[in-house]
């Protein structure tokens, strides 16, 4: 009787989506859960129901997911459900533990290898035994590559025509990639370690090889759950299926539309082809989103609606549970540096308006990005920490960058123009002004160099003003040596500690997190989606890594792209996957429609009064300014206007907005228009209502009462 109550007291509170995963029956069970709907919740609840009604024992289920930080979860929510003994572990931390168990007897007695921690010193000297010098971000490259192909079931010989047929951008030509795979696999041997894909695939190799060995792990785990399923590469699947060794007792839980790290080796397509592998699997949709807000859902729905590919299948429509709150904030700025500093003046009147530094984020699609976010931050006083990558000034290649500009102070002539000056400083550390390296460390290395460039044409463009007299000045154009010491002072100033900060994240690293408010910047083609997609595949994993951007507010969410890369730059387009900016004609992808149309709609753009941005609502458009900007609105003269209109549409027999809308009333009593060209110019005011209550309008405006513009006997019926 107390065992069943409890069993109730975990059903207490769920929907009924979450309900009927948990009471799911024994078996194959999928549940597709939605960014913000409880998967977490959802998974602990029905092992623990199971538990609690004697459908199965704790100590035999093998809950298995991707971060420590997940299973830590997962064991924490057991516990207060009052179920422990579940083996909740990363699929390597489970691995490992097996592994090292049944090493004795695998290994007959010998020692179990070292496992390396990282492989790039290993990689670096596979690649000089193949004649390549690699880099430490070249290394890097060249060690995610052979993580993909460990991960794909790919051995070295097999590796060119395995990446020709995954489409890698690999960092070497991709024969000589497959020879440092080889050397890295012989000098790995050679030295009696391993890696971790190696501990995967001994873990493997120790149950299908071993029937001792599957007997006795089949028989401790025979209750599997896999928590974001989508994410799973063919090595760890086929762990899995060793695991299970035929049996169906398993549930998985994940979201197609949360599928962004192929380039890795993981695959959605375990997780889509589920119910076809598991006849009469029982699959469950969670799709009430308990994190976001209704505006945050709606805008997250409308852009994974256009998704294409074998995970659009599986997308899911999710319907936000919280109470209404603010629309998402759509801006576009002139350059990045003015992007950067709104984003930075936000956060500080966020954080002064009693929003903790901590639940505010600002993501971008790379950690090159982060610069000008640090700098602008900085420059605001709003503390911040970079979650999941160095602070641009720590980065090895900037140190290493900065000691070659200061070096070339020697040996630059000091005319050199500053940005040519750079791009020769930079020469010494393998940087050239050229198309970007392939591999994603190599290209992230060479990103972050070219930040520097447009920092120096940033610099370069501002001439210092030098006074020679009382009333005497000129300018002199910046120097490499003050360039040097602008870096130095950057990096000093965010070198200061901070305990809790606006968190700075790439959008990858920012999955599995959420915030009360988040800022996704830098939404211009070319950036998201990067250049480097070039298959239809590549770019809709760049609309989910929008789509995972979006879920991760919960209540205020920002949106923004600068029109170029800095002052007086080359224009760029907005995102394609922001329908919202898409229709408001503020570009070249003004959608649909005549040629004619698409110049009407961009005459209508309209630009912030406050902080530049371009105002894209129409409620906006009429005030001239941000929602989120100051107002300065004379509520005396709203008041008149207000009376005003109530007059004349009760004379008219008309409800009061045919007359002026409220935001027209507002947008009067802040911009306070003193001619017939400032009033035209707000929206809402066109020719007609301009002939019909024009001059009344400037007349309220310039302080007339509004029994001398509209006696009140004159409205008596």
């Amino acid at each position: 009787m107390v065992v069943h109550s409890a069993a109730e007291r975990v059903l207490a509170g769920l929907d009924p989506e979450q309900r009927s995963a948990v009471t799911a029956p024994a078996g194959p069970v999928c549940i597709l859960a939605g960014a913000g709907t409880g998967k977490t919740r959802a998974v602990t609840s029905r092992i623990a129901h199971r538990a609690l009604t004697g459908d199965i024992s704790a100590r035999h289920v093998l809950a298995v997911t991707f971060t420590a930080r997940a299973a830590a979860e997962m064991r924490a929510r057991l516990s207060a459900l009052g179920v422990g003994g579940v083996q909740a572990r990363t699929f390597h931390a489970a691995a490992l533990r097996q592994v090292r168990y049944f090493a004795p007897r695998l290994l007959e007695g010998r020692a179990m290898p070292e496992l390396l921690d990282s492989k790039v010193r290993v990689v670096t000297l596979a690649a000089a035994k193949v004649g390549l010098r690699a880099d430490r971000a070249a290394a890097r490259d060249l060690a995610g590559e052979i993580e993909w192909a460990k991960s794909s079931l790919v051995e070295p010989g097999e590796y060119v025509v395995a990446a020709a047929k995954a489409l890698r951008e690999t960092p070497y030509e991709p024969a000589k990639v497959a020879e440092v795979f080889d050397a890295y696999e012989r000098l790995k041997r050679g030295n009696g370690v391993i890696d971790f894909e190696d501990m995967l695939r001994a873990a493997v190799w120790g149950i299908e090889e071993h029937a001792d060995v599957a007997e006795q792990v089949r028989g401790q785990y025979r209750h599997l759950v896999v928590d974001e399923y989508q994410d799973v590469n063919p090595l760890q699947q086929r762990l899995l299926d060793a695991w299970l060794g035929g049996r169906d007792d398993l549930t998985v839980v994940g979201d197609a539309s949360q599928t962004i790290y192929s380039f890795t080796g993981a695959t959605s397509s375990y997780l889509v082809d589920f119910p076809r592998r598991y006849r009469g699997a029982t699959v469950v949709r969670l799709v009430r989103d308990y994190r976001s807000t209704p505006q945050v859902v709606g805008l997250a729905n409308a852009v994974i609606s256009q998704a294409r590919g074998a995970e659009a299948r599986l997308r899911l429509e999710l319907h936000g549970q919280r109470p209404p709150g603010p629309e998402p904030d759509l801006r576009i700025f002139t350059d990045e540096p003015a992007e950067a500093n709104a984003v930075a003046a936000r956060c500080r009147a966020l954080i002064d308006g009693g929003t903790p530094a901590r639940e505010i984020a600002v993501l971008f699609r790379t950690n090159a990005q982060s610069e000008a976010y640090e700098k602008a931050l900085t420059e605001a006083a709003v503390p911040y920490v970079v979650q999941g990558a160095e602070r641009f000034f720590e980065r090895p290649e900037v140190r290493q960058a900065m000691i070659a500009l200061r070096a070339a102070t020697r040996s630059i002539p000091g005319e050199t123009p500053l940005p040519a000056a750079v791009v020769e400083g930079l020469a010494a550390v393998g940087w050239a002004p050229d198309a970007p390296p392939a591999g994603g460390a190599a290209r992230e290395r060479w990103e972050a160099l070219a930040a520097l460039v447009q920092l120096a044409e940033e610099y370069a463009a501002t001439p210092e003003v030098v006074p020679i007299g009382e009333a005497v000045a000129i300018e002199r154009p910046v120097t490499l040596g003050d360039f040097n010491e602008e870096l130095a002072r950057r990096a000093a100033q965010q070198h200061v500690p901070t305990v809790e900060g606006v968190t700075l994240a790439s959008l990858h690293s920012a999955k599995g997190l959420e915030w009360d408010a988040v800022f996704l910047v830098g939404l211009a083609e070319g950036t998201l989606p990067t250049t480097y997609a070039k298959t239809p595949e590549q770019v809709e994993e760049e609309r989910r890594l929008l789509y995972v951007g979006i879920t991760r507010a919960r209540e205020w969410l920002w949106l923004s792209y600068a029109a170029a890369r800095s002052p007086g730059g080359r224009a760029r387009r907005p995102s394609r996957f922001l329908p919202q900016l898409d229709r408001s004609g503020g570009g070249e992808r003004a959608g649909g429609g005549t040629a004619r149309r698409t110049e009407r709609r961009r005459a209508q753009v309209v630009s912030c009064r406050i902080c530049g941005a371009t105002l894209l609502a129409g409620a906006d458009r009429k005030l001239g300014r941000c929602p989120t900007c100051p107002s300065d609105l004379d509520e005396e003269l709203y008041e008149r206007l207000h009376e005003w209109r109530r007059r004349v549409a009760g004379a008219q027999k008309v409800p009061a907005y045919v007359v002026f809308t409220d935001a027209t009333l507002t947008a009067l009593a802040e911009r306070k228009p003193g001619r017939t060209e400032e009033l035209i110019a707000i929206a809402g005011i066109g020719p007609r209502k301009l002939g019909l209550y024009g001059d009344t309008v400037l007349a309220l405006v310039a302080g007339a009462g509004v029994d001398e513009v509209c006696p009140q006997k004159s409205f008596e019926i």
